[in-house]
């Protein structure tokens, strides 16, 4: 039987707050009895969304903030010392929780979460990472806008910290890692890419060179790092595609009578199109090189994908995450290649 494991979910997080947290914990927790789950926010609130439910393997910590979507990271971390994002960060912090989840402004969890939980030695700055599906099943892909500017050295870093998470979370020996460029060509790229690219090919990852956007989904790679801003861009981008396609599609199958018929026969097909790319079982994002797990869930998360971010908070805490990737970190950067360009 697998150890019991204690999570923090920021309850009055995202869009839809308690509404949407609370239905998908008492979910995730009824298939998964080792797990223990924190409901942080306002007490009352959450008691009405919890009803008569069961209480059993489930407690709730009381906060008398919030942190709204659209407020200052400056602002929460100095001003929201009792939102129910920085209790649910703070008890992973002392050790009362073993990681946090929350739907909430991802720019005030980055902050927060650095404030209270530090860097891992040797990390300057944390990134966010998560799966995108591919041809192979999926690429672990980062950062995706913590950070707009990165030097080389930072790129690095994000490459060791991704290439650890896939080789622990995924099971893969030797994860293949890619910086992802505007060609394949060694001419091509700015002198950050091209920076990253020196080091890459002095360390021991498995490090295959540049890709281009197409090959996130298409190439055979583990791994691809980027800059934040190019990272985000990509990931919406993709995000917009995927339900540009699925829009485009009912709305041919709809065309004409035979059209629906079609679309009838294609329905099996068709399900299992859109389970593969359904952005829900890709929820959560993890904020990896912190001394601690925390994982963001999309602010308009619905409870399939809310409970999808609690289980990458679970496999990480298995995983030992946060360890592992440090080890990785301390490993690849006492190389000489990385200490003569840092």
């Amino acid at each position: 039987m697998a150890d019991p494991c204690i999570i923090a979910l920021d309850a009055m997080g995202g869009d839809h707050g308690p509404g949407v947290v609370v239905p998908a914990a008492l979910k995730y927790r009824a298939r998964n009895p080792h797990v223990e789950l924190i409901l942080v926010g306002d007490e009352e609130r959450l008691g009405d969304c919890l009803g008569k439910a069961s209480r059993e393997r489930l407690r709730i910590r009381h906060t008398t903030q919030e942190v709204a979507m659209d407020e200052s990271p400056s602002k929460a971390l100095r001003g929201k010392k009792d939102s129910s994002m920085r209790v649910a960060i703070d008890l992973v912090q002392r050790g009362e929780a073993q990681a946090c989840v929350s739907a909430g402004n991802t720019g005030a969890l980055m902050a927060t979460a650095r404030f209270v939980l530090k860097t891992l030695p040797g990390v300057d700055r944390p990134a966010i990472s998560t799966t995108v599906p591919a041809l192979r099943g999926h690429t672990h892909m980062l950062d995706l806008g913590a950070n707009v500017d990165c030097t080389g050295a930072h790129l690095f870093q994000f490459a060791v910290m991704g290439s650890e998470l896939a080789s622990v979370v995924d099971g893969i020996r030797s994860p293949k890692v890619a910086l992802l460029n505007i060609g394949q060509e060694e001419i091509k790229g700015n002198e950050q890419v091209k920076q990253a690219h020196e080091l890459l090919l002095a360390s021991s990852l498995n490090y295959i060179g540049y890709v281009e956007g197409d090959d996130i989904y298409l190439g055979d790679v583990d791994v691809v790092v980027c800059d934040g801003f190019i990272g985000n861009v990509a990931l919406k981008s993709s995000e917009g595609v995927a339900k540009f396609i699925a829009q485009s599609l009912r709305a041919q199958f709809k065309r004409t009578l035979l059209s629906r018929l079609a679309a009838l026969a294609a329905m099996p097909v068709l399900r299992r199109f859109g389970r593969d790319i359904d952005p829900r079982r890709y929820n959560g994002a993890s904020l990896l090189g912190l001394r601690g797990i925390v994982i963001k869930s999309h602010g308009g998360a619905d409870e399939l994908a809310f409970e999808n971010a609690i289980q990458i908070a679970e496999k990480e805490i298995r995983a030992d995450i946060s360890r592992r990737i440090g080890e990785q970190v301390e490993r690849q950067l006492v190389a000489e290649p990385y200490k003569e360009s840092a």
